[in-house]
């Protein structure tokens, strides 16, 4: 039986390995598939955003007759409409009523390849970033106008990329349901272009005073160019940013072929005429200060509302009158007037809102000159001076300064009240030195003044930058007995229907200075203002107040009050510059007068209280009266700690603010127990207490009346006080 043997056949061929895919080439290959696959989706899922959101958008009439803005009306104190802000609408312009420079200009300036893309421009896009990159910070925006014209009618301007996104979806969805005409006719007609204007025709109105069927090629490149910072660029706020942002536009409409270079080259934005404001020009600069603050009374909200404010008509037509007559030629003026409880009766920042809006009653820095002396006086009274203490005003140095008097002139011996009226440089330089700069300073913060000071000696004088309505608000401040007062231009808030959104709450000001400082300050000011620098100011009734005049007549003022009425007015050149004849006592002295004779009239005569009652503790024998309010004293120790009383019991180290007993250098100020009637103190004790010095301490100064002609000024640091009374002559404490 044979074998039946198999053979097994192999292959003729060369052996080959299968090829191995690297590990980089299946990471490409998959990176590409799931990237191709998640672009698909999301392209699936725009798609179906896009067109969910174009069935959902309104029809072409719909988004015509929908507006944007919030309506807010502004009353008077006495319900009286003061103006209406908020959206202004012109008459809508149909595609082919628009006239075609206009939408040339736009389109220039807005959105080049507005005819080329589909809502959202790639290459724009793309531009964008290379520019951040270049440039390190975003300069140049993407946004199409369709993409700005979604903003404007569904979104907000947040800066999220979530609005991003859904900007971007909408414009998508507005090109797929609208034409290119149709869209830009929306865009044109409510665009925001500032000043409340909606649309071309309403910005054309306000800025150029014709209908947009009228604009002239100079006229579009300006309303063109507002679209980019309507607030900077607007004609009625900055003439010469609206011409320079015009000027951009021409050139760019030259580049994109729509105008020729020598049609831009020939368009002078200079001769391009402005139409005229009209009542707005006593009013504007209160809205401008007072407005702004709903952002903090109230929630967010769209709804029309009402702003009831303080506002007096017929005083802020007073104020506008009194501002404009009497400013110099070329020169600015600025008023504030506050009620006794803060309340803004009137506010002018300039001579004319339309040519320029910048607020100097609220927002200019400019040095006060004299009218800085009242926080000098004020520190001066608290410290212990009267008015009718002794002083000698005479040529004094302080540290190398040596201030000097108008007319370089000096009067001898005379009292405190005689050298604030007629408001002697030297007196106020010698009192700034014995009280201390500082504590000028700090009364000057203590009123209200809320701009850097300085405390070099020349600070008397008044070279720390102020506001004006800080300054009224520290004279008024006076005039309510030495109690804060903290002015205010809203007095409530209410929908159209009525309903109150915000009321303002008095609040019962803050204790500045004793009354007795209050009455002295309010006798100098009086003085001031009956025989002194402040004649001009009289009206017939009893006024307080003071004259400023900073070097070389730059600036002008005068603060006073009278009959429960507090004004301050600010004269002089937005550069700065000297204005010939500029005084205190001259023109702004003169419009408080023409402006107070209005705000008083139907208010009854007040006398001033101007009564010295001095505390208790400044009425004792002399040697009790050196040592001032027992309540009040205190020594620095030898190892640099505060010490004043005190109680505790046990051992006699003072007591430490902390708990912790001496002796030797505490973490604090040092307490010194109370144990009930103390030893008698010795004359060491006494002195440190009461900041005499030995007869034969080199850094004694003579007091008042006996000023030196130079003055060193303590050190830095050192405890000021007054100067010791025996130094001056003792007078009975009139009535004032």
């Amino acid at each position: 039986m044979a074998k039946n043997t198999g053979r097994r056949r192999t292959s003729g061929g060369p052996s080959s390995k299968p090829t191995r895919k690297s590990l980089w080439f299946r990471a490409i290959r998959s990176l590409m598939i799931w990237g191709l696959a998640l672009a698909l989706l999301g392209g699936l899922f725009l798609a179906a955003a896009v067109t969910f959101t174009m069935r959902e958008l309104p029809d072409f009439s719909a988004l015509k007759s929908s507006q944007n803005g919030q309506m807010i009306v502004v009353r008077a104190r006495d319900g009286s409409e003061l103006v209406s802000l908020g959206p202004s609408y012109g008459k809508w312009l149909g595609y082919d009523q628009i006239p075609q420079i206009m939408k040339d200009a736009m389109i220039s300036v807005e959105d080049r390849r507005f005819r080329d893309h589909y809502g959202v421009d790639p290459i724009g896009i793309v531009r964008s970033v290379m520019v951040r990159y270049e440039a390190g910070r975003w300069k140049q925006g993407a946004s199409t106008i369709t993409q700005q014209l979604a903003r404007n009618i569904f979104l907000n301007n947040a800066r999220t990329f979530g609005r991003k996104a859904r900007e971007m979806v909408l414009a998508l969805a507005l090109e797929r349901k609208f034409s290119k005409d149709q869209i830009l006719e929306l865009y044109l007609n409510k665009v925001y272009f500032g000043g409340g204007a909606y649309g071309i025709d309403a910005a054309s109105r306000k800025f150029f005073g014709h209908p947009a069927t009228e604009l002239s090629t100079g006229e579009a490149a300006i309303i063109a160019g507002l679209v980019k910072a309507p607030s900077n660029y607007s004609p009625t706020a900055d003439v010469q940013a609206s011409i320079a942002r015009g000027n951009v536009v021409l050139g760019t409409m030259a580049d994109n072929g729509v105008i020729t270079q020598s049609e831009a080259d020939g368009t002078d934005l200079t001769k391009v005429k402005l139409a005229k404001e009209k009542g707005q020009n006593s009013v504007r600069y209160f809205t401008d200060w007072a407005l702004p603050q709903l952002d903090m009374l109230l929630p967010e909200t769209n709804e029309p509302i009402e702003v009831w404010t303080t506002l007096d008509p017929r005083m802020q037509e007073a104020a506008t009158a009194a501002i404009i007559a009497n400013a110099p030629k070329g020169a600015q003026g600025a008023l504030v007037s506050l009620d006794n409880d803060g309340a803004v009766l009137a506010l002018v920042g300039g001579t004319d809102y339309i040519n320029s809006n910048y607020n100097r009653a609220t927002s200019a820095e400019r040095q006060p000159g004299s009218a800085w002396k009242l926080f000098v006086y004020l520190a001066a009274l608290e410290a212990g001076y009267t008015p009718s203490d002794p002083v000698v005003d005479e040529p004094v140095t302080i540290d190398g300064w040596s201030p000097h008097n108008s007319g370089r002139k000096y009067a001898g011996q005379i009292d405190i009240r005689s050298a604030f009226a007629y408001s002697k440089n030297t007196i106020a330089a010698q009192l700034g030195n014995e009280v201390g700069f500082g504590t000028v300073a700090s009364m000057a913060r203590r009123f209200g003044i809320t701009t850097p000071i300085n405390t070099q000696p020349a600070m008397v004088l008044g070279t720390s930058e102020v506001r004006l309505i800080d300054m009224t608000r520290a004279f008024a401040a006076v005039s309510a007995g030495g109690t804060s007062v903290e002015p205010y231009g809203i007095t409530k808030v209410t929908t159209t229907d009525g309903e109150v959104l915000y009321q303002h709450k008095s609040v019962r000001g803050q204790v500045l200075v004793p009354h007795y400082v209050a009455a002295g300050i309010t006798d100098l000011l009086q003085s001031a203002v009956a025989t002194g620098t402040g004649r001009a100011a009289q009206i017939g009734r009893p006024v307080a107040g003071k004259t400023g005049t900073t070097s070389s007549n730059k600036d002008g003022w005068f603060l006073g009050f009278s009959s429960g009425v507090t004004t301050g007015v600010w004269m002089g050149r937005d550069d700065a510059k000297a204005v010939p004849g500029l005084s205190g006592g001259h023109a702004p002295a003169r419009a408080f007068a023409d402006f107070m004779k209005v705000a008083v009239a139907k208010r009854p005569v007040e006398e001033f209280d101007t009564k010295l009652q001095l505390p208790e503790w400044q009425l004792e024998p002399d040697d009790e009266y050196l040592q001032g309010n027992p309540d009040d004293y205190y020594y620095v120790d030898e190892n640099g700690n505060l010490v004043h009383p005190g109680s505790g019991s046990g051992d006699d180290a003072p007591i430490y603010e902390d708990g912790t007993m001496g002796p030797g250098p505490g973490p604090g100020a040092a307490m010194v127990p109370d144990y009930g009637n103390p030893p008698a103190a010795n004359d060491d004790f006494l002195d440190r207490a009461t900041g005499r010095a030995p007869a034969n301490d080199p850094g004694l100064r003579p007091g008042q009346g006996l000023a030196p002609k130079i003055v060193t000024p303590p050190a830095p640091g050192a405890t000021r006080t007054p100067a010791p009374a025996a130094t001056r002559t003792p007078t009975p404490v009139p009535n004032y």
